[in-house]
């Protein structure tokens, strides 16, 4: 594993197998390893990951675990595709760009292999469990797991915190979209008879929300039977979901999405604190680059799970600490 130290501004490498002939050079000229990822998933959050490992130059894309390893799209040309992680040999750490409901044991099956992971599972609920049953995995093979690392649960989690350090008591509500929704979208074509769906996430006001889906059927499927296994599904039985049937989902997609976040609330017994968040994004894109973020922050932690909110802000940086905090304080 890595471990920052300040005096140096170097990692110092503890027990950690890391091929040195790959470097590159800091700011400062100081020669550093570059951090090994895979990408596991090519889905929409996997080939943005694919151009946030290439854009980070502390990285160097091992290669990609998907299922169809014959039919290779053309921007992975030049890349290693392996249905494996076991197969391409050194990982220092894996994007797990994989639905949400298949990252615990994806998670649990890379991490037993000493290789760090970062996921951005988005069932808020269910964090909590995730990160336990990760932490016992990653501290037995000396392993670090960063759970929802996304941009929702993930960097807006982080502004939910700081919001709250700067006022404790109050109210904060996030308000999302309009937007596509990816785990409500993934969640929506996993049901049975659905050739394709798409999920619009739109705000109501103080942190509730419609879900307008859309979707396409297989043939012979029973829209009501669809319709109604949609609205019993766990991503969307605690909002007001419609329906519609259409005959191109793709036509539909957009996914771009949004958060506006407030919180109002008691600086000390100062009242009528008001702070606001608002950003619209590419969903994938921001997902992806906040999941490249983590998988830096994964080196410099010891073994175990931590969602983003436990780590060190300055440790999701390039860069050594001592410029950071010059330019960031």
């Amino acid at each position: 594993m890595f471990n920052n130290d300040d005096s140096a501004n170097l990692f110092l490498i503890d027990s950690y197998d890391i091929n040195i002939k790959r470097q590159h050079q800091n700011s400062k000229g100081v020669t550093m390893t570059k951090i090994k990822a895979a990408i596991v998933g090519y889905g929409n959050i996997g080939r943005y990951a694919l151009e946030a490992v290439l854009a980070a130059d502390d990285f160097e894309l091992v290669g990609v675990v998907r299922r169809n390893v014959q039919n290779i799209p053309a921007e992975l040309a030049g890349y290693t595709v392996v249905d494996d992680i076991e197969k391409l040999g050194k990982v220092d750490v894996a994007l797990l760009c994989s639905p949400t409901r298949a990252i615990g044991d994806l998670a649990e099956k890379v991490l037993s292999q000493g290789i760090n992971t970062v996921d951005s599972f988005d069932v808020h609920s269910d964090i909590v469990a995730l990160k336990k049953r990760l932490d016992n995995v990653a501290k037995e093979h000396k392993s670090v797991a960063v759970v929802s690392a996304g941009w929702d649960p993930g960097s807006d989690s982080i502004m939910r915190t700081l919001m709250l350090a700067m006022a404790p008591k109050g109210v904060t509500y996030t308000n999302f979209g309009p937007g596509m929704s990816m785990g409500h979208s993934v969640a929506a074509k996993a049901i049975d008879g659905v050739k394709d769906a798409l999920s619009v996430t739109i705000p109501l006001g103080t942190g509730v929300h419609r879900r307008m889906v859309y979707i396409e059927l297989d043939a012979g499927a029973n829209f009501a039977d669809v319709a109604n296994a949609i609205k019993a599904d766990s991503y969307f039985s605690s909002d007001e979901t419609h329906i519609r049937q259409v005959d191109s989902v793709d036509a539909l997609k957009d996914v771009g999405h949004g958060v506006h976040m407030t919180h109002k609330g008691v600086s000390g017994a100062t009242h009528n604190q008001l702070f606001e968040y608002s950003m619209r994004i590419n969903n994938p894109a921001l997902t992806s680059q906040f999941m490249v973020s983590a998988a830096r922050a994964t080196m410099k932690q010891s073994a175990g799970a931590y969602t983003v909110i436990e780590i060190p802000p300055v440790h999701f940086l390039q860069g050594d600490l001592d410029s950071l905090i010059a330019k960031l304080v």
